[in-house]
């Protein structure tokens, strides 16, 4: 597969932090396969690992909100990437809210949608969540770009 890797290397898509709660939970993961999806109306996917503890999660939850980090945050995409919200809380020490559905909406975030998890459809090692995007939020101009998935390729997933 190094031809793919070689064809996605030039896409070089923005990473997004994704969070949810279920269960009295909360968790949240690095996501870099995500997208919109239909402009009229509007949908954004998101796929999540199966073997994510935010997918565990994510499974029976009504909301998960997406967010895109300025580039200049890359310790924050390696806390919510490299470790595994099974044994650490990824949201200590850091500033967060409340949004819809009980799901962490991170205020330092360059922007963020929660999105309502319209369905779920599996494609592999990871399942698709077609979101209907609400409650958007997005940053200053002045801050930007967005941290990129070549930017975190240095990043190792904390899940087992």
């Amino acid at each position: 597969m190094a031809d793919f890797d070689a064809f996605t290397a030039l896409a070089d898509s923005p990473i997004h932090v994704v969070t949810t709660a279920a269960h009295g939970e909360r968790a949240g993961c690095l996501v870099g396969f995500a997208g919109q999806c239909s402009i009229e109306p509007v949908r954004f996917v998101v796929w999540l690992s199966k073997v994510n503890h935010t997918y565990l999660l994510a499974r029976t939850a009504q909301t998960l909100v997406v967010h895109l980090l300025d580039r200049r945050q890359h310790r924050l995409a390696e806390r919510f990437g490299a470790l595994c919200g099974a044994r650490h809380d990824k949201f200590a020490d850091l500033d967060w809210s409340e949004g819809p559905g009980g799901a962490p909406v991170l205020t330092d975030a360059l922007a963020s949608f929660a999105g309502h998890i319209r369905d779920r459809f599996d494609g592999g090692d990871h399942v698709a969540f077609l979101l209907d995007p609400d409650r958007i939020r997005a940053s200053a101009t002045d801050r930007g770009p967005a941290l990129s998935l070549q930017d975190t390729l240095g990043i190792t997933a904390g899940h087992p």
